[in-house]
């Protein structure tokens, strides 16, 4: 694995339907740069691609039943950064062609610093989602 660096490990997420939601994160990871990294009966996880460093996500089946909510103590949204102002688009394009609920467009966002150009939707739970890139350029 690539050198360690300080940085946030890994983030655990909570869904109702652990096989629906490996169906859904297998199609849209690596579209933002990530690979499996291992899945069980119980969980399934997702590192950054070709060993760059970065957070690992994995997912966990809910304890409790119940909606999620951004509106609520806890997640408010994960922003997946990509490189190109194309990948928002092509991520864009992957959540119109699956069905997805789109919050925001891809579209560059002034009140945010710099060249902010992001998409948001939510996935079939519920989780707020957004695709960013930093930079003017595709």
């Amino acid at each position: 694995m690539a050198d360690t660096q300080q940085m946030l490990g890994h983030l655990g997420i909570n869904v109702p339907d652990l096989a629906a939601a490996k169906r859904y994160y297998d199609a849209l990871m690596p579209l933002v740069g990530f690979e499996t990294f291992f899945a069980t009966d119980d969980e399934f996880s997702y590192k950054p691609a070709d060993n760059r460093p970065g957070t690992f996500l994995f997912f966990y089946p809910s304890a409790l039943a119940g909606p999620y909510s951004p509106e609520q103590t806890g997640l408010q949204h994960l922003a997946f950064m990509v490189r190109h102002r194309s990948a928002v688009d092509q991520l864009h394009d992957h959540v119109v062609a699956a069905g997805g609920s789109v919050i925001h467009a891809p579209q560059h966002f002034p009140q945010y610093p710099g060249h902010y150009y992001a998409t948001f939707w939510f996935d079939p739970f519920g989780i707020k989602l957004e695709a960013v890139c930093h930079h003017d350029r595709d």
